[in-house]
């Protein structure tokens, strides 16, 4: 499905082909009871996906855990001093030599890497967790399907939890 931004830039999810985007993707189990915790990555202009997915490996168009199920689309006019291009390939350069760490300095530190790098915003103060954040907030779902396999999981989990303790409580009464 191939949508329209308002400067031109047309985000392809068909084709996986996100310009200028921040891109984010489930973390198996993880999200699927805290649906707000997940893998981020980010694109080139040309919409290719790099992502710090392993210790030093940053992927290119092959995102670590499966196609991204939001995106959030930023303005390359707001890049104040590099290339856009030329920031997300630094970035990745350097996270290519790099361990990875869930908690410190992860897929999301690569992204506000490349952010700091290219003063996104007048901004070298990028980090996780303003992106974590903004993404929540500024963030498309691809599709209904991109909703889904991110919300899904956690309803279903937590409904048959809620089952569960509903049915313990209706039974320690009943009997």
């Amino acid at each position: 499905m191939k949508k329209r931004m308002d400067d031109q830039i047309t985000i392809d999810s068909s084709r996986q082909r996100y310009p200028y985007c921040v891109v984010w993707t489930p973390l198996p189990l993880i999200t699927w009871f805290i649906p707000f915790v997940g893998h981020m990555g980010i694109c080139t202009s040309a919409g290719v996906i790099r992502d710090f997915a392993a210790p030093y490996y940053v992927s290119e168009d092959n995102m670590g855990f499966g196609n991204p199920t939001m995106y959030w689309q930023l303005t390359p006019g707001r890049a104040e001093s590099a290339s856009w291009d030329s920031a997300v390939h630094q970035a990745s350069e350097e996270y290519s030599h790099r361990m990875h760490n869930l908690f410190c300095d992860n897929c999301h530190s690569h992204v506000a890497r490349a952010l700091n790098l290219m003063r996104y915003g007048g901004s070298s103060s990028w980090n996780m967790y303003n992106l974590g954040f903004l993404m929540i907030f500024k963030g498309k779902f691809v599709g209904t399907t991109g909703f889904l396999k991110t919300w899904l999981p956690f309803i279903i989990i937590w409904s048959l939890v809620l089952i569960a303790v509903v049915t313990a409580v209706v039974v320690k009464h009943v009997v």
